[in-house]
């Protein structure tokens, strides 16, 4: 086992190391708040397609007569029941719209001043190639002043959107990863310099470049966990915070972001692959630098 392994050399005492674990942990701490941002960015834009895919909303654009408003929603009504390709609608009441508006117009939304269009949310069935264009298309020849919201435009947009962010995580994780590399480059290459006399000795008396590179990667490997233990419990509670803050917004917005066995596995496992790139990025540097030193 590479950390339980005898050291010739006394890298414990190194004071350019002792930052090592905390600089290591302030990178697990980001590298676990990226990948649960894009986690939670997967969830919210899995349940946001699931939930409007194949969805339609017709409006009924409100006239001066109210009589007519009914023919026309009737007639609406009558064309969207005969049509083979739709699943499900339901004609939303005016006091389900009102509360719907309450929250942005306030008491204004039921005032008769304010003219509300009558709603119908539409669900196509999956098979279907219906589109919204075609059902205006047919909605048109019957009846006049209808309007089709087609929710998967947007939903494209958001999703692009989304997409982008999650690009941004990968990249900040790609740099996360460069930064632990290159702070474990420098720290063992100063630990080459200050034990060189020792190295010389250890070569002289037959000990090959990697028994010695093993003894800086079981260091590097030591310190990592000890970083990535110190940035788990930092992200931690982090987490919990972010996840008791996102409860008390709207759920129909976000989903649930109580993550399960599988994406605590991933969060668990960067820790232990940070430690795992300290080990071998200090071994590497070693036996490199061996190569040229001696």
């Amino acid at each position: 086992m590479i950390l339980a392994s005898r050291s010739d050399l006394p890298l414990d005492k190194d004071e350019h190391s002792r930052f090592l674990p905390w600089l290591i942990a302030f990178m697990v701490f980001l590298s676990i708040l990226a990948v649960a941002g894009m986690l939670v960015l997967n969830a919210t834009a899995s349940r946001w397609d699931a939930g409007v895919r194949g969805t339609l909303t017709v409006q009924v654009v409100p006239s001066a007569d109210a009589a007519d408003d009914e023919a026309r929603l009737n007639e609406v009504l009558t064309v969207l029941a005969t049509s083979p390709e739709i699943a499900k609608y339901d004609a939303m009441d005016e006091a389900r719209l009102i509360r719907l508006l309450e929250p942005w117009v306030g008491a204004a939304a039921g005032s008769a001043d304010l003219p509300l269009p009558r709603l119908i949310d539409v669900e196509l069935k999956p098979a279907t190639d219906l589109t919204a264009a075609g059902l205006r298309k047919r909605l048109d020849v019957r009846v006049k002043g209808v309007t089709i919201d087609d929710h998967r435009v947007w939903l494209d947009r958001l999703v692009r959107m989304i997409e982008t962010f999650e690009a941004l995580a990968l990249v900040v994780l790609l740099f996360i990863v460069l930064a632990t590399i290159g702070t474990v480059v420098f720290t063992t290459r100063t630990g080459l310099a200050i034990h060189r006399d020792a190295i010389e000795v250890l070569h002289l008396i037959g000990a090959q470049d990697n028994y010695i590179a093993r003894q800086f990667a079981g260091r590097a490997l030591g310190l990592g966990v000890k970083g990535g233990i110190l940035g788990l419990c930092l992200a931690a509670p982090t987490l919990w915070g972010l996840a008791h803050l996102a409860q008390s917004l709207d759920e129909r917005l976000l989903p649930d972001i109580g993550f399960g066995p599988v994406h605590w596995a991933l969060l668990l496992a960067l820790p232990i692959s940070v430690a795992l790139i300290a080990m071998s990025t200090a071994k590497i540097t070693v036996l490199r630098n061996l190569a040229q030193m001696l």
